[in-house]
Formats: C-alpha cells, sequence, structure tokens
C-alpha cells in the first residue's frame, strides 16, 4: 500500500518561504507521479503543484497552478522517494492544510488526483 507522509509545514509571516517535504513508500508500479494540493476551511481543495516522468521521453513533467506560479518550485528525488515543494514569497492566502498525494492526470496544465492515497497534511499558517 502506498503510504505518504508530508513535513515541513508551519507558521510564517507574509513575504516568508517553506520547503515541504513528502515521502512516498510502497509505490507499486515505480512511477512517482505526485502532487502538493491544499484545501483551506470552507474551501475546495486545489492542486499546487504536481510533478512526474512522461513514460515514453523520460522528460519531467511539472505543472504549477496560476497562483503559485513564479513562487513555487517543486522537485523530485527519485532515490530517496521524495518530493519537495519550496515556497517563495508566501501569503495570507496561502494559508491552507497541504497534502502530497499520488497523482493519475499530470500535463503542463492540468494535474488531478482521486485523493485515494495522500498523506496525513502538514498545516501551513501565513500572517500578515
Amino acid at each position: 500500500q502506498v503510504q505518504l507522509v508530508e513535513s515541513g509545514g508551519g507558521s510564517v509571516q507574509s513575504g516568508g518561504s517553506l520547503t515541504l517535504s513528502c515521502v512516498v513508500s510502497g509505490s507499486s508500479s515505480g512511477s512517482l507521479d505526485i502532487g502538493w494540493f491544499r484545501q483551506a476551511p470552507g474551501k475546495e481543495r486545489e492542486a499546487v503543484s504536481c510533478i512526474g516522468k512522461n513514460e515514453v521521453s523520460k522528460d519531467d513533467i511539472i505543472y504549477y497552478a496560476p497562483f503559485v506560479k513564479g513562487r513555487a518550485t517543486i522537485s523530485l528525488d527519485s532515490a530517496r522517494k521524495s518530493v519537495y515543494l519550496q515556497m517563495n514569497d508566501l501569503k495570507t492566502e496561502d494559508t491552507a492544510t497541504y497534502y502530497c498525494a499520488e497523482v493519475n492526470i499530470l500535463a503542463r496544465n492540468l494535474c488531478m488526483t482521486p485523493f485515494d492515497y495522500r498523506g496525513q497534511g502538514t498545516q501551513v499558517t501565513v500572517s500578515s
């Protein structure tokens, strides 16, 4: 069974930075298409950033939501089965619980997850 464990959340002031980490274990397919998703109280879950590999070309496929483009960098360490999300210039509206989850649809302009396999979430709180 796939397990994902997030870490790295916390409380920061507006303009600050955080790096979230996700360690994946038990992946049966060997591929590692993982995304970061967030959900704030009273709001729907939304994709933040996702990363995976094209099975044919082996090129990275990376998705960034418009609201984090230019402020976030996602990276994958295949050897450690870890995915990192560095977020800079954090805004109060970035406050949410952030989850990493397996992705089933990934393109440069789209990232979707069934949310079947996800971590427990890590809280990010940005204060003004």
